[in-house]
């Protein structure tokens, strides 16, 4: 561990330099793989999606793959020309059929006997059009091609301590309560916080157990988003998972770089996700709470751009295969950098679900009633009918009814 915290502060060295990204991730990699071996812990490193996830999993040497299709109708009732939901990356496309994703993929998980895994898929639908951009943002070269990577990673379990996992590549984010994926979700839209922070990470990440409940990460990416390319400099970011208790869980994660073309030091975004996840066999209840701050280069003054959003999720499971969900939020984005409104957004999401299990199988089938209200500067969502030619109008709320029908396919 005393070689790669020396390492993460020579990597931004190297970074000023010019050094590429890719080397940052590939020395990261040899450092912690050729320096380790097995141990007995398995860690998750993902963004969980319906639960922050257990701090350990047995240890499991199987092939894993899969498949999964969305295909949702989101009839609003604004009716906008442009069947569009402003300022949204996912379930965007409203009054019509939309295939909102696809993906197929195949899995090695590591473990006691076999230290290495690898994750790889694909993946594609309106839903990763623009879930990796911010309003604006400068894009890696390909983007329009790489949106259609799930997830690309190796990973080594080695035997230190407790167990130190390290994965390197495209994973699922370590920031956030909500998946990309409705499945892994009790809605079937996401808040406002899971669509403006990252739903997956480039770069390294290294896990250790603490104790039996208490997980801790550290990690270096490319960037907030990981198909955004504002400059040739990494980001840094840490997560702590903390089982209070076996019903509650206490989750954080703090992420801190360079996201425009200046790159010094007050430029830097600074960004924390805090969870807090109280479970039993039924019912589920999870509050969120996300705030974000950079000052703005090229504006006079350089502005102090500000974020900051939160829900509370409250799920129960009546008696299966029927389950209820409501989601209240809200979202404030002070100078329209995440989101690109100056807004003030509250939303109340509530959610039938219906699953019907089959060997291998599941499908899901949800039906959703979401009601959304913004306001300020920049606030409203897109309506029937034009201000002037070429100009949509604008209305400060938005109801949206909808039928998402969720059908994926794991092996065991």
């Amino acid at each position: 561990m005393h070689i790669l915290l020396k390492e993460f502060t020579r990597l931004h060295s190297l970074s000023r330099v010019g050094a590429p990204f890719w080397l940052h991730v590939f020395v990261m990699t040899v450092l912690a793989s050729s320096a380790f071996g097995q141990d007995p812990y398995g860690t998750e490193s993902s963004r969980q999606g319906y639960g922050v996830g257990p701090l350990s999993t047995p240890s499991t040497q199987d092939w894993h793959y899969g498949a999964y299709v969305d295909v949702g109708y989101v009839g609003n009732f604004n009716v906008p020309d442009n069947h569009l939901w402003r300022n949204r990356a996912t379930a965007s496309h409203h009054n019509e059929v939309s295939p909102n994703m696809g993906l197929a993929y195949v899995r090695k998980d590591a473990g006691v006997s076999s230290p290495w895994g690898m994750e790889l898929g694909v993946q594609g639908g309106r839903d990763t059009e623009g879930f990796a951009f911010l309003p604006g943002e400068r894009r890696v070269d390909g983007s329009d091609v790489l949106r259609h990577i799930h997830r690309a990673n190796v990973s080594y379990l080695a035997p230190v301590g407790r167990g130190l996992m390290v994965t390197a590549g495209l994973f699922n984010s370590l920031m956030g309560y909500e998946s990309l994926y409705a499945k892994d979700n009790v809605n079937y839209t996401r808040s406002w916080i899971a669509d403006n922070s990252p739903y997956m990470m480039l770069g390294v990440n290294v896990q250790y157990p603490m104790s039996d409940n208490l997980m801790v990460t550290a990690f270096i990416v490319n960037s907030y988003y990981h198909l955004a390319h504002p400059n040739d400099l990494p980001s840094y970011g840490g997560r702590w998972i903390w089982k209070a208790t076996p019903r509650l869980t206490l989750m954080q994660t703090l992420y801190g770089g360079p996201d425009q073309t200046q790159t010094s030091l007050e430029f830097w975004r600074l960004y924390g996700n805090q969870i807090l996840e109280w479970k039993n066999d039924d019912v589920t209840v999870a509050a969120s709470f996300d705030i974000g701050t950079e000052n703005i280069a090229g504006p006079a003054g350089s502005p102090r751009a500000f974020v900051m959003g939160g829900n509370i999720i409250v799920r129960w499971q009546i008696a299966r295969p029927w389950a209820v969900a409501v989601r209240p939020e809200f979202y404030w984005d002070r100078n329209g950098r995440w989101t690109g409104a100056e807004q003030f957004v509250k939303a109340v999401t509530s959610t039938v679900e219906y699953q019907c299990p089959y060997r291998w199988m599941n499908t899901i089938i949800r039906v959703e009633h979401r009601f959304d209200d913004s306001t300020g500067v920049g606030g409203g969502f897109f309506k029937n009918g034009e201000i002037r030619p070429g100009v949509a109008g604008l209305s400060p709320g938005q109801h949206l009814l909808l039928l998402g029908v969720l059908v994926s396919f794991d092996s065991p």
